[in-house]
């Protein structure tokens, strides 16, 4: 059971699910809290026992009548971010309600709470602004970290997304407005792994912008400063990263849309010191290498018999090449061997080690002595490198729009009879290339995987549906499967284990239609299986131990921890409500 100071609180099944709200107060107030409102579907003796009586009409309606009234008001909204002020707003007053809205039509909606329709949102934080949604750490607050993570104890927090607002689907340093990014891979957290979201913490690191537009906007609420740097910004996250653990301990802290170098040094840092993990790195990494895995079933082909090059050398690109060689090692190559077959390319060209770069693309850098090619800069086109370096699965994550011209796709065709193509960049307009295009310029013969959603296109005459290159397949699961094995850190081995997982969803008949990805519809179950091939993951490396938030023992058994996962998760259904 969770009690707390405040006006309400959870008990927990042994399966660490909430089984009852209970209710401190009455009236007015009781509607007011969105984790405890039901709006008309308050029952008649809820309504008489929280002192609700005659502050609602009579009737008494279902959820069910609830969603379908929601989803007529979203239909009769036509501009995209309307529809997402009103599901926020929703979520805002009935936190149950806005989630068995999404549930109804996850395929459609997730464009709308993410991807593509959150960045709008980010850009218009300050100006739309309606109510405080998680917290922002500041350097005017962050000496109080602790205290303040300290009234968020009654609701159990179980993961945390966590940004310093720097790094925004790829329209960059964002400020205060990035938690909404936040707050909407938390709602996937909740739809996908069944996280209930009074578990779930969004949370800004504000150390400043270096956008100017906001600097001089009046209207922006974040801290009107240039971004801290070097050890003053270092110290920042140290703070905060010693206060999270100090209070939750046990909680996930999925680190979110940070610059390129930053990522990945905070990722390395806290690999130990926090149950950590960062999504734009080994999320990308993963749900890049699940359908990688899945063409090479649709190809019948080997990782160590490609050659592949990835066009954008950021967190993102540098995450797949990680995956990617973890991959290759376990199919039985040496490092250096797996390494050779990994080529980036940034906006100067393929990454060499004579070059002065960041410390983060060194381990992928080519030596122009062992590939004298690369000593021309004539050859660091991107069309003349996939020729000379036999590339067969290119990977677009430059956010450069439209890179993958038809040279670039017709010389990837001219490698492979099924070459793999995947222009990942968000949002659409940054797309390296659009999916009809390719398969035009290949005869349909591609393998194709985007990163922002499309409509289908005719291929060969049928109407395919396009793979998405979506991390919300990977990030729920691991955050659930982490969770259930008590596992005491996130392994380089369970995002391998999320993405072999990820690619076994995708069916016989789909991989026959060229999909490399499940459908979005198919998130729930997706989750499931990537939760268990994590939990799994841990109780081999020997990372696990007993759920803190269960009662029930896995006891390392497989079968126990699939009914642990099963039952942690909650569902967008009204609970009962207890007053005390």
């Amino acid at each position: 059971m969770c009690m707390s100071e405040n006006h309400y609180g959870f008990k927990y099944d042994e399966y660490g699910n909430t089984r009852e709200i209970l209710v401190y107060t009455s009236g007015a107030v009781v509607a007011s809290i969105p984790f405890v409102n039901k709006g008309t579907a308050f029952t008649k003796v809820e309504r008489g026992r929280l002192g609700l009586e005659a502050a609602l009409p009579p009737t008494v309606r279902t959820l069910e009548h609830q969603v379908e009234n929601s989803m007529a008001k979203v239909n009769g909204k036509d501009d995209p971010i309307e529809k997402f002020t009103y599901i926020r707003s929703l979520f805002d007053r009935n936190v149950t309600l806005a989630h068995a809205l999404i549930k109804s039509d996850i395929e459609r909606l997730m464009g709308i709470i993410y991807t593509p329709t959150v960045g709008l949102a980010v850009q218009q934080y300050s100006s739309m602004f309606r109510q405080a949604n998680g917290l922002h750490f500041y350097p005017d607050n962050i000496d109080r970290a602790e205290d303040v993570l300290r009234r968020y104890l009654h609701r159990d927090i179980r993961v945390a997304v966590v940004t310093d607002n720097q790094g925004i689907l790829g329209i960059g340093d964002q400020g205060a407005g990035g938690i909404a990014i936040c707050l909407g891979k938390l709602m996937l957290y909740t739809q996908g792994a069944g996280i209930a979201p009074w578990h779930c913490l969004p949370i800004s690191l504000d150390v400043g912008t270096d956008n100017e537009t906001l600097l001089n906007d009046n209207d922006y609420l974040g801290w009107r400063h240039h971004r801290l740097k070097g050890d003053e910004y270092l110290d920042f996250i140290r703070r905060f990263a010693r206060a999270f653990r100090n209070v939750f301990p046990n909680a996930l802290c999925q680190w979110e849309d940070f610059s390129k170098q930053n990522a990945f040094a905070i990722r390395d840092t806290y690999l130990h010191d926090l149950i950590s993990f960062n999504d734009d790195i080994q999320g990308t990494g993963a749900i890049t290498l699940a359908a990688i895995l899945t063409a090479m079933k649709i190809k019948r082909s080997k990782l160590s018999e490609q050659v592949f090059l990835i066009h954008g050398a950021g967190a993102g690109g540098i995450g797949v090449a990680e995956q990617i060689e973890t991959a290759l090692l376990d199919e039985g190559m040496d490092v250096d061997s797996a390494r050779a077959r990994i080529f980036t390319l940034d906006s100067r060209g393929v990454v060499t080690i004579d070059r002065d770069i960041e410390p983060y693309k060194q381990k992928f850098a080519k030596d122009k002595k062992a590939l004298p090619w690369l000593q021309d800069k004539k050859n660091h086109d991107l069309a003349k490198v996939i020729e000379l370096a036999g590339v067969t699965v290119l990977i677009g994550t430059s956010g450069q729009g439209g890179c993958f011209t038809e040279a670039v796709v017709r010389q990837m065709a001219a490698n492979s009879e099924r070459p793999v193509i995947m222009p990942l960049s968000n949002p659409t307009v940054m797309a390296e290339a659009v999916p009809a295009d390719i398969y035009t310029w290949t005869d349909g013969k591609a393998l194709v995987a985007t990163g922002s959603p499309f409509p289908p296109v005719l291929v060969n005459g049928q109407e395919q549906r396009i793979s998405q290159c979506n991390n919300v397949f990977v990030f729920p699961g691991v955050g659930l499967g982490v969770l259930a094995s008590g596992a005491r850190e996130v392994r380089p081995s369970f995002l391998t284990a999320a993405a072999h997982a990820v690619s076994e969803c995708v069916s016989r008949s789909e991989r026959e239609q060229g999909l490399l990805v499940p459908a979005v519809s198919t998130l729930k179950a997706v989750s499931a299986k990537v939760a268990l091939a994590v939990a799994m993951a841990a109780v081999k490396e020997g990372v696990d131990r007993p759920c803190v938030y269960s009662t029930f023992q896995h006891n390392q058994d497989e079968v126990r921890m699939k009914q642990l996962i099963s039952k942690m998760r909650w569902s967008p259904q009204y609970l009962p409500l207890v007053g005390m």
